[in-house]
């Protein structure tokens, strides 16, 4: 088999694994017991939260959650309303997940409380413009959120969320700033007051994940119960998954040079392909995503062949199948060239050799099916 569907979900690290097991055998309490099993448990939570939050910013705490879905709608739900109740706008880009662009729509139509009107401006990245300066540029004194992808999930788009983050704190330090670093993290430096991350895209376990929060930042539970995480999110820990991400973390490494290498053979062998846009949708990216379009196929197509011959790719994002990628019509990929796209994301395991496999089975089905 080979395995090009990183950005989707990512083999869990043997340690990942190691770690969840001598949980569910050994350390199974509720680490809201008092009894000794209960302060065990709390302990592997603990060393898990240090573990990630190492990895981020100084200054701020980890609410642990069910993944990153659930971390931006906590984030962009979660915000307490601004003192200042001119501050009802929000800047965000048109290549953003669904778990955010959706919710920004939600407050866009009811306001932060519900009754109150809030404005969202959506930017589009464009060709030969710096976007980090485009989102800095557009906030004032009117804005109270920014909430933006460090990477995008379907071409590797990389935006620059410390600079965002700098910039936008020297000018109007009440702004909050949230990235979506479930693509980012461990990859690229992140910044922002909120972060969201999710455990299986860096090699651990579906099902956690984790919202960063700077000590200032002022949030309401979205989830209320038995008060867990300081009542931020109540709800017994799952203690196996979340030391499972804490392992994850503490084994991560991402070979840049390994997977430039990978992409730059791809690229080569794709450049000798009639009708292969790989330079369209993909630049300013992340060398372990990779995206372009097949002319003439049609990506479902593509997919059920390969997966014949035992090679997994995506079509974008998993999270809209069935639905026209809306990121890549904001990155100017024509609708025909949409429906024909393929996305390869790399891990460490990934070789040389398979990238050479793939082109070749590749060429063979464009050859079959654009008859």
């Amino acid at each position: 088999m080979i395995y090009f569907d990183n950005a989707a979900s990512t083999k869990p690290h043997k340690e990942a694994v190691l770690a969840l097991n001598k949980v569910l055998t050994e350390s199974y309490a509720n680490p809201s017991s008092l009894h000794r099993g209960g302060i065990e448990a709390e302990k592997i939570i603990n060393s898990a939260k240090k573990t990630i939050l190492s990895r981020l910013p100084s200054g701020g705490r980890l609410i642990f959650t069910s993944g990153g879905t659930e971390s931006n709608n906590l984030a962009l739900f979660g915000l307490r309303e601004p003192k200042d109740y001119r501050q009802r706008k929000i800047i965000t880009t048109t290549i953003e997940h669904p778990s955010v662009s959706e919710p920004l729509t939600e407050l866009e139509m009811h306001g932060v409380t519900g009754d109150t009107h809030t404005s969202v401006l959506r930017l589009t990245p464009e060709k030969g413009q710096s976007f980090e300066d485009r989102i800095i540029s557009a906030v004032d004194q009117d804005v109270f959120l920014i909430s933006v992808m460090a990477v995008n999930n379907e071409t590797g788009f990389i935006i620059d969320t410390p600079k965002i983050y700098e910039a936008v704190k020297q000018r109007f330090p009440s702004c909050i700033v949230h990235t979506d670093a479930a693509q980012a993290f461990m990859k690229i430096p992140v910044d922002g007051d909120l972060i969201s991350l999710s455990a299986h895209k860096i090699h651990g376990v579906k099902g956690a994940g984790g919202l960063y929060m700077r000590e200032n930042v002022r949030m309401a539970p979205r989830i209320r119960g038995g008060g867990q995480q300081d009542g931020l999110r109540s709800g017994t820990e799952p203690t196996e998954l979340i030391a499972a991400f804490g392992a994850a973390v503490g084994n991560f490494t991402y070979e840049h040079k390994h997977f430039t290498e990978l992409s730059e053979r791809l690229t080569q062998l794709l450049e000798n392909f009639d009708g292969v846009n790989y330079r369209l949708n993909s630049r300013n990216s992340l060398p372990s995503i990779i995206n372009f379009s097949v002319k003439g196929v049609k990506s479902e197509i593509l997919l059920h062949y390969l997966a014949e011959n035992d090679i997994f790719v995506s079509s974008g994002s998993a999270c809209a199948r069935s639905n026209r990628s809306k990121s890549l019509l904001a990155f100017g990929v024509s609708e025909k060239d949409v429906d024909s796209s393929l996305r390869l994301s790399f891990s460490n395991e990934n070789t040389t050799d398979e990238v050479e496999k793939f082109a070749a089975i590749l060429k063979a089905g464009i050859e079959r099916f654009r008859r």
